[in-house]
């Protein structure tokens, strides 16, 4: 970490990567979609500043809230105008929605894994309740790629 003078000190890529347990290439990535702006010092290398430390705090926050990086891009928009906050508020209720459906398929798993957990039934594919479960990949009402596209979303950390 080196001192700016009155700005504060800044980080180096590196430093910064190592602060949050990030590969370096992870910053320069968000650097070329817009996530990120670093000052360059003299010799053209990146100098993160305080502000750029919390927008990267902000960036794996949201992250892990399951945002993608284009949604992400949306909510750190620059700027102290209002003009994108239809946007904003747009973005925030589809992500509220789509955690919603998660939820609900979260809690339809717990149940179906407790139920699992407590049947007598050896095969659970015999189970009355287990059938009733997959009963929408039966009838066709739920097909298996619906299914996976969901739960491999999920895993990824994005929206399905």
């Amino acid at each position: 970490m080196k001192s700016s003078g009155e700005s504060g000190p800044t980080f180096s890529v590196g430093e910064l990567a190592g602060k949050f347990g990030l590969e370096t290439h992870v910053l320069r990535y968000w650097e070329e979609v817009g996530l990120l702006a670093p000052a360059r010092d003299g010799a053209g290398r990146r100098r993160y500043t305080a502000d750029d430390v919390v927008r990267v705090a902000s960036v794996l926050s949201s992250k892990v809230a399951g945002m993608s990086l284009e949604q992400i891009q949306v909510l750190l928009a620059a700027g102290d105008d209002d003009a994108g906050a239809p946007e904003r508020h747009r973005l925030l209720e589809a992500h509220l929605a789509e955690l919603d459906r998660r939820q609900e398929e979260i809690e339809r798993s717990r149940r179906m894994t407790e139920h699992a957990l407590e049947c007598r039934a050896h095969d659970i594919a015999t189970c009355p309740n287990f059938r009733a479960h997959v009963a929408e990949l039966v009838d066709g009402t739920r097909t298996w790629p619906d299914l996976h596209d969901v739960h491999a979303a999920a895993r990824a950390g994005e929206p399905a």
